[in-house]
């Protein structure tokens, strides 16, 4: 009987009546509250935000619970871990980044050398072809994923992967002759 209830409230939810969510979270609360709070060492700031962010996707996402799958206490948790993971892991990769900034501020000479290399990376891609040169540029200047490049381009993936292949390869052969000059 309750299964049933929770998988109406979560119907209701994704036709976005907000009472069956506050109801979902008034029943669930301390239960997610609880879990996270392990999962955050007792960090009570990340507890709150992971909170917001596992209820938020309750609300923004069209997620469908089945409860011929499994209990919904048990639906809910997995989404919550996996938002616990997502922002740790998120968390961990700002603070490498920030570690890396930090490090760079730190050494002037790294610095410099860095925008040589920068420079000396862009004549070199400025050789390639301008299939070669846009799909590098895709990449890793605008963060596409190589299957999201595939759809833009409406070219099999594997083609992308060969022409990433050639333009690397290109792109190494022109660095190492700018090396022996």
């Amino acid at each position: 009987m309750k299964e049933n209830y929770d998988a109406e409230l979560m119907r209701l939810v994704n036709e976005k009546n907000g009472h069956a969510l506050e109801e979902l979270y008034d029943r669930y609360i301390k239960l997610v509250y609880s879990f996270v709070m392990k999962f955050c060492n007792g960090n009570e700031d990340k507890t709150k935000e992971i909170i917001q962010l596992v209820f938020l996707r309750l609300w923004t996402t069209n997620s469908y619970y089945d409860p011929a799958q499994g209990s919904f206490v048990n639906w809910l948790l997995t989404i919550t871990r996996n938002i616990c993971i997502d922002y740790l892991r998120k968390e961990k990769r700002h603070t490498q980044h920030h570690q890396e900034e930090l490090e760079e501020i730190a050494d002037p000479a790294n610095t410099v050398e860095q925008r040589v290399n920068t420079n000396d990376i862009a004549m070199a891609k400025n050789k390639l072809p301008t299939a070669q040169r846009k799909l590098i540029d895709l990449l890793y200047w605008k963060g596409y994923s190589l299957s999201e490049i595939a759809k833009l381009e409406q070219e099999p993936l594997g083609t992308i992967k060969s022409r990433l292949h050639q333009a690397l390869k290109g792109l190494r052969k022109h660095l190492e002759l700018e090396d022996l000059k």
